[in-house]
């Protein structure tokens, strides 16, 4: 246990440590909170625009982290012939992933805590309706974007083509799915494709948890599928 825990801590350490990383999981995100606050004008139906868009900014930086990061990590290490070494010793695809895994969920949990010190300090930000509810509803939506990530991890070659591949299943994703653009604002068509896309759920649950609505059983069944299914996919499709 002890190992793991050491390993994983060295892998935050690294990605913490490279610039791009950090900056797009960490710092970017709040510079977009900032423009988007800049009206200060409330959402259609009088709800304060930092009560809706810190929520929603929350999967932009566990999307970033693991459908961008994480896949471009992985595939770094296979490209350097890391993944070799390690298959000389007794680390199992599982345990590489459940350590990756941990790492960068970490960093989405470091990217979240800053942008709601920075709503909460100097926007005002609303307390959440049910700080258990947020929590159930953040853990969901990122072992669903971490399964669909890894997925991606387990077989692209390299570090550049999981980049290249992370950043266009992320960024058209990101957009009509209501984790920068709220729902309220987007047109019948646009919420229509958005609501199909796995990260739809994900804004859906924990937008509904931090307003005090009830989460929608579907929504929460359907980021747990995603979860299993493509992690275990990549489990099995996993290439050292």
């Amino acid at each position: 246990m002890r190992g793991i825990t050491q390993v994983i801590g060295v892998e935050l350490k690294l990605i913490v440590r490279d610039p791009m990383s950090a900056f797009f999981a960490l710092a970017f995100p709040t510079v977009m909170l900032w423009v988007k606050l800049r009206t200060g004008k409330p959402l259609p139906g009088g709800l304060p625009s930092v009560d809706a868009n810190v929520p929603m900014l929350t999967i932009f930086v566990i999307g970033m982290a693991t459908l961008v990061i994480l896949p471009a990590t992985l595939a770094q290490y296979r490209e350097r012939l890391v993944l070799k070494r390690l298959r000389a010793t007794p680390a199992s695809p599982g345990m590489l992933f459940g350590a990756q895994l941990a790492a960068h969920v970490l960093l989405a949990v470091l990217g979240t805590a800053l942008i709601i010190a920075v709503g909460a300090i100097g926007y005002g930000l609303s307390s959440p309706a049910s700080v258990g509810a947020v929590v159930v509803a953040w853990l969901l939506a990122a072992l669903s974007l971490s399964g669909i990530g890894l997925l991606l991890a387990a077989v692209v070659p390299s570090g550049r083509t999981a980049t290249v591949l992370g950043l266009a299943l992320f960024f058209p994703m990101v957009f009509i799915s209501g984790a920068v653009i709220p729902f309220e604002s987007m047109g019948g068509a646009m919420k229509s494709i958005g609501g199909m896309t796995p990260m739809a759920p994900a804004v859906e649950t924990i937008r509904a948890a931090w307003e005090g609505q009830a989460l929608s059983p579907v929504s929460m069944a359907v980021m747990l599928g995603i979860c299993l299914v493509t992690g275990g996919v990549a489990v099995k499709a996993f290439r050292w």
